[in-house]
């Protein structure tokens, strides 16, 4: 099964799309700015990435200067969960799962890596 958390507002997120579907794939697609994902969730794709929370985190995006984030913060995992969890906009898009592996749509192209 391959999962792709997706904001359609984003380019790099409908390409990132777009190459799946082109190669014949049909994600579950998790606009997760609507659905943010839970805490289990944000830490299995954590694991699967082989990141930690500040890995992903948008950090030119308004609300985190608005939070003074700072990707040095010495915050506990949990709390970086939290924030990204109430916050969504704040999670680096388009992240694709597929199987036991995960890899993040920056450049689009990564997506083939696990496909």
């Amino acid at each position: 099964m391959t999962v792709i958390y997706h904001n359609p507002r984003c380019s790099k997120s409908r390409r990132t799309l777009e190459l799946l579907t082109e190669n014949n794939i049909q994600p579950t697609i998790i606009n997760y700015l609507d659905t943010p994902p839970t805490k289990e969730e944000l830490t299995h794709v954590l694991q699967l990435l082989g990141q930690q929370p500040p890995d992903i985190i948008r950090f030119g995006e308004k609300i985190a200067n608005d939070l003074n984030l700072s990707v040095h913060d010495q915050r506990e995992f949990n709390e970086w969960l939290e924030i990204m969890i109430k916050h969504p906009i704040l999670i680096e898009r388009p992240i694709v799962i597929n199987e036991n592996k995960a890899i993040m749509g920056r450049p689009p192209e990564n997506v083939l890596k696990i496909i």
